[in-house]
This record gives structure tokens, C-alpha cells and sequence, in this order.
């Protein structure tokens, strides 16, 4: 089995993809947009073959690349990436050349947002009121049509990045004029007022092999813009409640009507007063490392199971969840340099069994802003058998630990 995979090298947690095809016994064959001399020890070891291209979003130049792979052999068997903005490209060159995976407009359904609410709005699915803004005219015609507050977001946006609240009409037109409006780019949409969170997968032959349901509190917009919070995500192990069972449902209604075979999912939605609305979802496993929490509460290597699904058809591990697992940002006081942290040795005292990773970025060390998101500064993750007990415990470790920069 010989499989490409795209961008192997970054970020970081891209090589527990490329060490879970090893363990399957894949031949691996890296595209990269950096030189091979800066490729670290295990990457080196776990490739069989590297491409280096300029650009690994550019469909041209990852083409020509897989040709010469194909080319000079083994047979290409995939072609895989589970970054959100590689996603596309890797579609794209599938079909030029011949290789199986999920197509072309299935990825483009799950990448560009308006595309992708106006399809599932046709199959049924509960979304909200949203439009593809291409002037500030046709803003003001959306705000004028459905009220404040509304969400203005890019449409292949992933995370919160660039995506913004506007509440009224002065703040419209503020954010009008500081934003660059570009055709085809943005999508405005109303702002749900709910719980959110996610619905991940992993899908096999069109069918979940995993589920998994993970509560963001705050939600993604407060948390990604405030510093005095320790937001976290918890990912439970109570899915057998009747309360998912809606959920569940809404899930495999999205599965359904995009023809999603074997794929990791990510699934964003509104717990509303009426119901559950449907919000986005990727043809991708989350970020922030999520995975590392879902393994630990299946007690396998999720990694391996996706590589397994890819290769092989099938997955070898129980599906049953059997603990919650989840993780909490630390953001220092102030953007600067880290000085140092308060409460750890307390945290470690009080948590030390539960906390299964954790990052604290040493002295010295850059602050990065709130915006970089949750795994941007100093982070923690945890696993305990009783979602309650975990959520506990997260929440004691935001705010027992403090980063303090200078």
C-alpha cells in the first residue's frame, strides 16, 4: 500500500498520521513546501519518499509532483491530507490523476460555507439565515432583511480566524471599512444564541466507526477573542444519553446527503431553544489535538484506526468510549515574553494522574495573541472516567495556573 500525504511536516501533529500508516504497514511519500535538510529526524525515518514543491495549496505544482511519484513508482494507492486548507488541493489532484478518495465536490461542500449551507438547507438540514457577501451593500441588505447581531466569516475560514460578531449598525459599518471585499470570499450569517459544540468522526465506507460529541465552554468567538479566560473542550462519554440521540440523528442526516465515504468529519452545531441547528462541518479530523483526547478516552491510537480506514477499509479498535478527555488554554496575563507560572506545582500535586499532556512554554519564550488559538500558549489536557470530574478538573487548572509575561 503506497500512500501520499500531503504537507507531513507541519504542523507538528501531521507526523501521527504519517507514524499510524507505518504501523500499518503503508509506504509513505511525502509532499513538502520546505527543504529536506530542515526535516527533523523522525520524519526523515518515517518517509519513504519526499516531493518538495513551493506551495502545497497549489494544485499545479502537487499535480506534477504526484506524476513524478507515479512515474518512478510503487502505484500510488492515495492521497491524503487532513489539514483544512490542503483538503481541496489533495481532492483536486486525486482526480487529475487517477486516484481514489473523496471527491471533488463532496470536499468542496464541506470547505466553502456557503456552498455548503445552501446544499444541506435543500436536504432538510436546520441551518441559520445566511448569504454569500460580496459588497458591503449586500451586508447591509442581509442585516436589513434578518436584524443584529449577525456573524461576518470567511468562507473556507477554519477555527474562528477572521470570523467576527457585528451587534448593531455602527459596528457594521465599522467592520465594513476595515475589511477587504474580495468576491467569492465572505459569508455573513445570524449569530445562534446556544451551546455549541462538535460532532466528530471517524467514517469508514460511509458509516461511523467513531463518534465523538465535544463541548466548547465558552463558545469558539469569546473564547478565541478574551485573555482573562481558560476556555476548554471536553469531549464526553455519556453518548449513549437520550439527549444526543437528536444529535446523532442530525449527524448522520449531513453524512448522508454529502455521500461522505472514508473520511475523518468535523461537525460544528447550536444547542438552540428550537433545537439543534446545523453549523459547519470538514472533511478533516478538529484541530487542537483533539485526537489525542479521543484516544485517550477509546484507549487506542485514533491515528492508527484513520490509517487502518484509509488503507485497509476497516478499523481494528472498540468504538466504545470510556472516558471523557479534554483540555484547557492558559493564556498569560499580558503579550510579551514569559516570565514564569504560578499553581503548577499545586495542579501537578492535586491532578498529577489525570493530566496526560501538557505544555508550558519556558521562560523567555514569545507570548503568541489570544487569536492563535487554544494550543497558542501554555495548555493542559486531561482524562478522567466521569465527564463532570474532568470538567472539574479543567476548570480548576484555568484558574490555579497562571502565565505571567513581560
Amino acid at each position: 500500500m503506497h500512500v501520499i500525504f500531503l504537507a507531513p511536516h507541519f504542523p507538528a501533529n501531521q507526523r501521527r498520521f504519517v507514524r499510524g500508516l507505518k504501523a500499518v504497514g503503508a509506504r509513505v511519500t511525502g509532499i513538502i513546501d520546505a527543504p529536506t535538510h530542515a526535516l527533523d529526524d523522525e520524519i526523515k525515518r518515517l518517509l519513504d519518499g519526499v516531493e518538495v514543491v513551493q506551495n502545497v495549496t497549489s494544485t499545479a505544482q502537487v499535480t506534477e509532483a504526484v506524476r513524478r511519484i507515479q512515474k518512478r513508482g510503487p502505484w500510488v494507492h492515495h492521497l491524503e491530507a487532513v489539514v483544512e486548507a490542503h483538503t481541496l488541493t489533495a481532492a483536486r489532484v486525486r482526480e487529475l490523476t487517477g486516484i481514489p478518495g473523496t471527491p471533488y465536490e463532496t470536499v468542496e461542500r464541506c470547505r466553502d460555507k456557503a456552498v455548503m449551507k445552501a446544499y444541506l438547507a435543500s436536504k432538510g438540514i436546520p441551518v441559520a439565515a445566511n448569504a454569500p457577501v460580496d459588497t458591503p451593500e449586500q451586508a447591509r441588505t442581509f442585516c436589513e432583511e434578518h436584524g443584529f447581531p449577525v456573524i461576518l466569516k470567511p468562507r473556507d475560514g477554519a477555527g474562528a480566524a477572521g470570523t467576527h460578531r457585528i451587534d448593531d449598525r455602527s459596528g457594521l459599518e465599522r467592520l465594513i471599512t476595515q475589511t477587504p471585499w474580495v468576491p467569492g470570499r465572505l459569508l455573513m450569517e445570524s449569530f445562534l444564541v446556544g451551546h455549541e459544540l462538535f460532532y466528530d468522526t471517524l467514517t469508514v465506507r460511509g458509516r461511523p466507526a467513531y463518534r465523538f460529541v465535544s463541548h466548547y465552554e465558552p463558545s469558539v468567538l469569546p473564547a478565541m477573542r478574551t485573555r482573562a479566560l481558560s476556555p476548554r473542550i471536553v469531549t464526553t462519554n455519556r453518548l449513549h444519553l437520550p439527549s444526543y440521540q437528536p444529535l446523532h440523528e442530525l449527524a448522520d442526516r449531513v453524512h448522508e446527503a454529502l455521500g461522505l465515504s472514508t473520511t475523518a468529519t468535523h461537525m460544528e452545531a447550536f444547542v438552540t431553544a428550537k433545537g439543534i441547528v446545523f453549523s459547519e462541518i470538514g472533511a478533516r479530523p478538529p484541530g487542537v489535538s483533539m485526537w489525542d483526547c479521543y484516544s485517550q478516552a477509546l484507549g487506542l491510537d485514533l491515528y492508527t484506526e484513520w490509517a487502518r480506514a484509509v488503507c485497509w477499509g476497516d478499523v481494528h479498535g472498540r468504538a466504545e468510549q470510556r472516558r471523557a478527555a479534554g483540555m484547557v488554554a492558559i493564556r498569560p496575563d499580558r503579550d510579551g515574553i514569559i516570565q514564569g507560572y504560578s499553581g503548577a506545582d499545586e495542579i501537578q500535586r492535586r491532578w498529577g494522574p489525570a493530566i496526560f499532556k501538557a505544555h508550558l512554554p519556558p521562560a523567555g519564550t514569545p507570548t503568541q495573541p489570544v487569536e492563535a488559538g487554544y494550543m497558542a500558549n501554555a495548555w493542559a489536557m486531561v482524562a478522567h472516567d466521569d465527564y463532570d470530574a474532568c470538567c472539574a478538573i479543567l476548570d480548576d487548572i484555568g484558574k490555579t495556573l497562571k502565565v505571567w509575561a513581560r
